[in-house]
């Protein structure tokens, strides 16, 4: 006997979700460079080291649209002029300062040099020196330094002017003319580094650009070929990182030998020698890769070397070519300053990091914020780039991964 069940308009409502789901909630999914973003935020270095980066490339780029001036513009009337100097009052509304040169600057309140004053006398035996200022005389008296009975006022020098004498200066003011000073042909020294961080920036890009193509290709070729074509492709890697760079450049430069080839011949040096590193690190990454099972699965399936190399095998060590291009672009960095340093690089008037310290060698003592300001822009730049490679090794690799 079959026994007959009644149905009813409430056994065929629609279930409500919202009471069968756990109250638990679930943790979604995240991607993989929304997991390395997450991973790499924690890190405060290389936060700092991406703001560094970001501020250098912006300081580099739009900087010299802002600069009134260009790195070759010279005022030499106002070489050698620091960023901060010493004042004397001469009037209500200006001052002077008197520079390494002897030069006496005319300078407003706001601290902007106003024009170069005349030299219309000397007294050489007595260091008197006579310029003119509104048809009166202003009188630099060096005598404390050379009389006997003066020398232990210690007063440097004193300044007269419509019958008034200062020994010590009023007060120490900004230059707002140049920021961070002038050099010994009279150019803006910010305006200088600004165009020296484009050219140290654009040659490290470019031939990081050049050395991941070159150095992606060649080492995965190598790896996925293996046997005799791999051993040979790495001796010639071994042959080219055995040239010493120095011995390179000056061979490259003697074959150009043009005219304001410096920059090209830094490309074209960090281009062809650098890759090795990059080609070393791709063929070792592959070598680990190439037996696994979903590279088996592909060759069975008929798929081509080339591309198992772009699909599978650079997708899958994309993480340490990103780490080796940062921290190789810092390197470029330090190479083209450190060749420009020695003359090798970019050529007058070109304004480079490297160049801008080699012009400041000979005034080291005198005028030591022309060395100080480029050093510190290219200590900032290897700082902010390494910190930021750092921080992506940590968030790259797996293996290092704390949480």
């Amino acid at each position: 006997m079959v026994n007959k069940m009644s149905h009813t308009k409430e056994d065929f409502l629609p279930i409500n979700v919202k009471a069968l789901t756990n109250n638990e909630q679930i943790r979604p999914s995240i991607t993989f460079w929304a997991d390395v973003w997450r991973r790499f935020k924690k890190n405060k270095l290389a936060l700092i080291g991406l703001v560094g980066v970001i501020i250098v490339s912006l300081f580099g780029i739009f900087g010299p649209y802002v600069t009134p001036y260009s790195y070759s513009y010279q005022q030499t009337d106002y070489s050698n002029v620091p960023p901060t100097f010493p004042v004397y009052r001469v009037d209500e509304n200006h001052y002077v300062f008197l520079t390494g040169q002897y030069r006496l600057l005319l300078i407003s309140n706001e601290g902007e040099i106003v024009s170069r004053l005349l030299l219309t006398a000397t007294d050489p035996i007595n260091k008197i020196y006579t310029y003119r200022y509104n048809d009166e005389s202003v009188i630099i008296d060096f005598s404390y330094r050379v009389v006997p009975s003066r020398m232990n006022l210690g007063i440097d020098y004193t300044v007269t002017y419509n019958n008034s004498t200062v020994s010590q200066p009023e007060r120490t003011i900004h230059n707002k003319t140049f920021l961070l000073g002038s050099d010994n042909l009279g150019r803006d020294l910010l305006t200088r580094i600004m165009y020296g961080a484009r050219i140290s920036l654009s040659v490290a890009l470019i031939a990081t650009l050049v050395n991941l193509v070159i150095g992606v290709a060649y080492g995965s070729i190598s790896a996925m070929s293996g046997g005799s074509t791999d051993n040979i492709m790495m001796r010639i890697v071994d042959i080219i990182d055995s040239i010493p760079l120095l011995i390179y450049v000056i061979l490259l430069m003697v074959i150009i030998n043009k005219p304001g080839s410096g920059y090209w011949t830094i490309i074209l040096t960090l281009g062809t020698l650098y890759w090795v590193g990059m080609a070393r690190l791709v063929r070792g990454q592959i070598l680990g890769m190439k037996e696994q099972e979903f590279v088996l699965a592909a060759r069975v399936l008929g798929v081509s070397n080339n591309r198992i190399i772009v699909r599978h095998m650079i997708p899958n060590t994309i993480g340490p070519i990103i780490v080796s291009l940062t921290m190789m672009i810092p390197t470029a960095v330090f190479t083209e300053s450190f060749l420009s340093f020695i003359g090798l690089g970019v050529s007058a008037p070109q304004a480079s990091w490297g160049t801008l310290a080699n012009d400041a060698i000979s005034n080291l003592q005198t005028y030591p914020y022309q060395l100080f300001f480029p050093s510190i822009a290219i200590a900032i730049t290897m700082f902010a780039f390494n910190f930021l490679g750092d921080g992506l090794r940590t968030a790259l690799d797996p293996r290092l991964r704390k949480g």
